[in-house]
């Protein structure tokens, strides 16, 4: 792996703040009544960060359409068919109550590292990539726990 290149980087950190502003609203009760009554009850706690992960997951399924195209026959059709599976999961997965969406969105995470990571194998990647994600992903999971474990 290889230096992560500043604009991806940056981009993808201020990715995380639904994730980390969702989890702090759950413990500092100031916090989320502040952002209740600015931003609407959507925005604090488990709903921002379930809303938010549903539609990250969905945007991750884009990339990786995106890197299979770099290939072709019957791995462009692996690739293909792969990139679906993490907006599948958000649709299909994350109903149900705040605890078992984020427990399941949570699993949707570690599952789009095990495809980042046959994505990178498959040298359809930047060099960098499995470091970003890796660094990305464990953010989302720890901030899905203060949810799922509160």
């Amino acid at each position: 792996m290889t230096k992560i290149p500043r604009a991806p980087l940056l981009l993808g950190l201020a990715g995380l703040i639904p994730f980390i502003w969702g989890a702090l609203t759950l413990y500092i009760e100031p916090l989320a009544t502040f952002g209740a009554a600015t931003f609407g009850p959507r925005f604090v706690g488990p709903y921002v960060q379930l809303f938010y992960g549903a539609v990250i997951l969905s945007f991750m399924s884009g990339v990786l359409w995106g890197f299979a195209t770099k290939t072709s026959g019957a791995q462009a059709a692996a690739g293909y068919a792969f990139s679906t599976l993490p907006a599948l999961w958000a649709f299909f997965m994350t109903g149900g109550g705040p605890i078992s969406a984020a427990t399941y969105l949570a699993f949707g995470f570690v599952g789009l590292l095990g495809l980042d990571f046959a994505f990178y194998r498959w040298g359809l990647t930047p060099p960098w990539w499995m470091a970003l994600r890796l660094l990305l992903s464990g953010g989302v999971i720890l901030c899905l726990g203060a949810t799922i474990f509160r």
